[in-house]
C-alpha cells in the first residue's frame, strides 16, 4: 500500500500526550488500522495482547535452530553457523534448540510460557521492507493493498461509532498504546505524523475545555473535526495514563541498556495500574543483518547475537515483572518481523532477505510447545533458496482473536478478508476454545500428505488424508513462492488424490503443503529434468 495514503486515514487518531514517564513519550491511538484493535470490546475480558516488533527481518533460522537439519545448515551457512554444543537445549525437545544469548527464553519455555510457532508466512512473499511490513500490519495479500490493519478492522466490526462517545465509564481508558516511536506504515509515515502539536495557548485551552472553533462544512472541515474529537480524548487519556503510572511504585528489576526493556517496563507497570487498555506495541530494530551478523571465530557472538539477547532478557524481565505484579495471567506476547532470511549466508558474513521464519508467543495462557516441523533445508542449497512457509501469519493473528478475545468466527472472516486455519495457541483452560498441541502434533507426525512418482518429470499423483472439512493444497517453489493451489474446498474424512502437472516449471526441489483445518504437513517432492 501507499504509506502515505495509509497514514492519511489512520493518523489523525494518534495525538501525542506531552506527559511522560521514565523519559518515553506516549502515543495514545483511537482508530489507528493497526493499533486499534482488540480493545475495549462488548466482550467482557481482562486479556491483554503485547506485540513486539523486531524491525528489520529476523534471521529465524539463527534464531531458533533446527537441530534435525544441522548438518545441512552448517553446510550453507559455513562463515555464520553456531556450534551445535552452544546451541541452548529446551526441555523435551530434541529437534530444536535456541540461539546461545536467548537463555531468558529458554527458562521460559521450560517453565511453559513460551510456544514457538514454525516457518511462518504468506504466500508470494515480498522481500521488500515497506512492503512486507505493510502486508504483516494490514494482513493482506501480496497482491492486494488495504487501506485498514487487522486490528482497525476487528475494532470497526465491534464499534462502529468510535470515537464518539468515548472515552465513557465503561472504557475510560486508550484502546492502545504505543511506547514511543518507528517507522512503520501503521504508526508514521514521510508525510504525516502521529503526533499533534499544539502550539497555540488559544487552541490549547479550548481543546482541554472542550470549545471548538467553527468548522466549515467541506471534506477538510469534517476530518478537522474528527481530529479535534480524538486529540481532546487524548488529553484526557493523558490524566488515566499518569494515574495508572503513578499506582504502581516498585517494580522488579530489568536489564540495563535495553531499549525493549526499557519500553516493556513502562507497558507492565500501566497493566498493573490498572489501565483496560487491552493492545500494547513496543519495537526494537537492527535486524537487517546482511553483514557482520556474528564476530568471526565466535559465531555466537555478534550483532544478531546482541540484538536476540535484548530481546530474550527483556522479555524475561517482564513476565518476572508481571507475575511480580499478579498481572501475568491477564497477558499474551507475540513477536513479529516483516520477513526472515535466506537460507544460505552471504560472502559478507550476514544473510539476505528472506521468506517465512519462526514466531514467539508467551505468557501464562500459552500452550508450551513447538507447532510444525523444522524447516527443510536440503544438501545443495542456492542463494535464492528460502524456508517454506509451514503456517500462514493470518492464521496466527485469528487464532489470537478467536482464543484470546473471544472472537466469533462471523467477525475473523471479516477482519481476515478469507477463513484462516485456527490454530493451538492459548491453553484449553483459558475462557475461550483451543485445540491440544500435544494432539495435535501427534496428528501432525503422520505421513498425511506423499506424491508418487517421486522425483517426477510430467505429472505426479498428491496423495493425502483428511480429517474433513476445509482443505488447501499449495505448492511452493525453492525461492518459497506459490505457483500452483491444487485443492481449496471442504473435504470428506479419509485418503484422496490429486494431480500436479509439469506446466513448464524448472527441475528442482517443490513443496506440497497440506493444510486441514489445524493441521499442517509440507512435502518436498523433486522435478527432474
Amino acid at each position: 500500500m501507499k504509506r502515505r495514503n495509509f497514514l492519511g486515514t489512520a493518523i489523525p487518531a494518534g495525538v501525542m500526550l506531552p506527559a511522560l514517564i521514565n523519559g518515553f513519550t506516549f502515543k495514545a491511538f483511537g482508530a489507528s488500522p493497526l493499533m486499534s484493535a482488540i480493545l475495549s470490546a462488548p466482550t467482557q475480558t481482562d486479556h491483554v495482547l503485547v506485540l513486539i516488533q523486531l524491525n528489520g527481518g529476523n534471521d529465524g533460522l539463527n534464531m531458533v535452530i533446527p537441530l534435525d537439519q544441522y548438518d545441512n545448515l552448517a553446510n550453507a551457512r559455513t562463515n555464520i553457523i553456531i556450534g551445535q554444543d552452544k546451541i541452548l537445549k529446551l526441555n523435551g525437545i530434541t529437534k530444536t534448540g535456541l540461539h546461545p544469548a536467548m537463555t531468558g527464553l529458554q527458562s521460559l519455555y521450560n517453565e511453559g510460557k513460551l510456544q514457538i510457532i514454525q516457518s511462518v508466512g504468506y504466500p508470494q512473499p515480498n522481500f521488500s521492507h515497506f512492503r512486507a511490513t505493510d502486508i504483516w500490519l494490514t494482513a493482506s495479500g501480496s497482491g492486494t493493498v488495504l487501506n485498514s490493519g487487522w486490528m482497525g478492522r476487528y475494532l470497526n466490526e465491534e464499534y462502529t461509532n468510535f470515537p464518539i462517545g468515548y472515552p465513557n465509564t465503561i472504557m475510560p481508558d486508550p484502546l492502545a498504546i504505543q511506547i514511543g516511536s518507528f517507522v512503520s506504515p501503521a504508526m508514521q509515515g514521510p508525510s504525516v505524523n502521529m503526533g499533534m502539536a499544539i502550539t497555540d495557548p488559544t487552541n490549547f485551552y479550548n481543546l482541554i475545555n472542550g470549545i471548538q472553533d467553527p468548522a466549515p462544512n467541506t471534506r477538510g472541515g469534517k476530518e478537522l473535526t474528527y481530529i479535534r474529537q480524538v486529540s481532546q480524548q487524548t488529553q484526557q487519556y493523558g490524566a488515566v495514563i499518569k494515574a495508572a503510572a503513578a499506582a504502581v511504585t516498585k517494580q522488579t528489576t530489568y536489564p540495563t541498556g535495553n531499549s525493549l526493556a526499557d519500553q516493556l517496563k513502562i507497558v507492565a507497570r500501566l497493566i498493573a495500574g490498572g489501565l483496560k487498555t487491552r493492545v500494547y506495541m513496543v519495537n526494537i530494530g537492527g535486524f537487517d543483518t546482511h553483514s557482520l551478523q556474528v564476530n568471526a571465530g565466535a559465531t555466537e557472538t555478534g550483532t544478531h547475537a546482541n540484538l536476540l539477547g535484548k530481546v530474550s532478557d527483556a522479555i524475561r524481565a517482564f513476565m518476572d515483572d508481571l507475575k511480580y505484579q499478579n498481572a501475568s495471567k491477564r497477558v499474551v506476547g507475540m513477536t513479529f518481523s516483516e520477513f526472515g532470511r535466506r537460507i544460505k549466508s552471504n560472502s559478507s558474513g550476514g544473510t539476505d532477505h528472506g521468506a517465512a521464519a519462526p514466531l514467539l508467543i508467551f505468557g501464562d495462557s500459552v500452550q508450551q510447545g513447538i507447532l510444525g516441523n523444522s524447516p527443510t533445508i536440503g544438501s545443495v542449497i542456492t542463494t535464492n533458496d528460502n524456508v517454506p512457509m509451514q503456517y500462514d501469519f493470518r492464521s496466527v493473528y485469528a487464532s489470537l482473536l478467536s482464543q484470546w478475545f473471544c472472537s466469533p468466527d462471523a467477525t475473523l472472516n471479516n477482519v481476515l478478508l478469507n477463513n484462516y486455519q485456527n490454530l493451538p495457541i492459548i491453553q484449553s483452560n483459558a475462557p475461550c476454545v483451543s485445540t491440544d498441541i500435544n494432539k495435535l502434533n501427534a496428528q501432525a507426525g503422520k505421513k498425511l500428505i506423499t506424491n508418487y512418482p517421486n522425483p517426477f518429470q510430467s505429472t505426479t499423483n498428491v496423495i493425502f488424508e483428511s480429517m474433513g472439512g476445509h482443505t488447501l493444497i499449495q505448492v511452493f517453489n525453492i525461492q518459497g513462492r506459490l505457483i500452483k493451489t491444487l485443492v481449496d474446498s471442504e473435504t470428506t474424512v479419509g485418503t484422496h488424490q490429486v494431480t500436479f502437472e509439469n506446466e513448464g516449471y524448472l527441475p528442482g526441489i517443490y513443496y506440497a503443503r497440506l493444510q486441514n483445518g489445524a493441521l499442517q504437513q509440507v512435502r518436498t517432492m523433486m522435478l527432474a529434468n
